[in-house]
């Protein structure tokens, strides 16, 4: 934090609206997000794809994702770190697909909030006409002892970080991406936020969560994650246990038609996510059952997240049944606000 606050006396004078022809201007809206001054409503997925065998992100199949992605009628992709190769950038432009860019704390250096680097990145890449808006930190209220036991202390790095981008990018928004409805200690604590993620896993009931928002803040918010996974450890609510399309399938459509039936009210979302991760839950080079995510037990329809069963798309890009969901329900015409539902 030290470091990021004798940032903030360097950066004062840095903010510029200077940008490319080419630069996405964003700005918060009411409940939505303006892009270049039009309504601008996230369909969105995560994005995080890591090759059979490996550990590691690459964006080596990128071209493939890309074509599938526009097929679905995918408009955002949410990533949780940075992308620093321009080409990359350039190829989601092409694509007409904008990027959510995670920062994460403590990532050694590597554009991180804790050493203040993250600020190098944005200051290169903010005029690039793929970037939507900046998040930081992913869940993070869900583990203080990354912050010496006291969540303050994230809180405070994380609107120090948030301000600092204000300083140096005036044409894009700053967000978060928090786990669940923020309590008030988040709500007093973290500033200079223009619009909130939210990773909600509540069966398949998302909807919830408008209300509650709108008792607690008047700033926009998108569902950063929301969606389940295709594995049923136990048998329920008539679905069998063990590799399930259909549970998958049948709790996206109800989770994107609860969102998109608050459209007035909330920014979007970005299902989690595009590719299964077999790095998550034990060895890579296989699809294993099991993993643990913090608060997950809303997860539909076993209160389980099999971490590596979480794709619309399985390891190799073969679409599952949730792939057909997504592309009809992303299938929008907005126009004046209104949205015409597939069928």
């Amino acid at each position: 934090m030290k470091f990021i606050t004798s940032l903030l006396s360097i950066f004062l004078i840095i903010g510029s609206s200077h940008c490319s022809k080419d630069t996405s201007i964003v700005q918060v809206s009411g409940n939505h997000l303006l892009l270049n001054g039009k309504d601008y409503f996230i369909k969105g997925i995560c994005y995080h794809p890591v090759q059979k065998g490996q550990t590691k992100r690459s964006f080596e199949g990128l071209d493939r994702d890309l074509s599938l992605m526009i097929e679905a009628n995918i408009n955002t992709v949410r990533v949780y770190s940075p992308i620093e190769d321009i080409a990359v950038l350039d190829r989601f432009h092409h694509s007409g697909i904008k990027l959510i860019i995670g920062f994460g704390y403590n990532q050694e250096g590597q554009f991180d909030i804790r050493s203040g680097s993250f600020i190098e990145y944005i200051k290169k890449f903010k005029d690039h006409p793929a970037i939507l808006m900046w998040e930081l930190g992913n869940e993070y209220n869900y583990h203080p002892e990354w912050f010496e036991g006291d969540i303050q202390n994230w809180y405070g790095a994380l609107s120090e970080a948030a301000e600092l981008i204000h300083l140096t990018d005036v044409n894009h928004p700053v967000s978060t991406a928090h786990g669940e409805i923020p309590d008030s200690l988040a709500l007093a604590n973290i500033k200079h936020i223009d619009i909130w993620g939210l990773n909600i896993y509540r069966w398949d009931m998302p909807e919830t969560v408008v209300s509650e928002w709108q008792m607690l803040s008047k700033l926009p918010f998108y569902y950063s994650e929301v969606g389940s996974d295709s594995y049923m450890k136990i048998a329920k609510n008539g679905f069998k246990q063990g590799v399930n399309e259909d549970a998958q399938a049948e709790a996206n459509t109800k989770i994107i038609d609860a969102i998109l039936n608050n459209y007035s009210k909330v920014a979007g979302l970005t299902l989690f996510s595009f590719v299964d991760g077999w790095w998550k839950a034990g060895h890579p080079e296989q699809q294993d059952v099991g993993g643990w995510a913090p608060n997950s037990s809303g997860v539909p329809y076993d209160g389980t997240p099999n971490e590596e069963f979480w794709g619309m798309v399985d390891i190799n890009r073969n679409k599952k049944k949730t792939f057909d969901v997504v592309k009809r329900k992303f299938n929008l015409g907005i126009d004046s606000h209104e949205i015409k539902k597939s069928k």
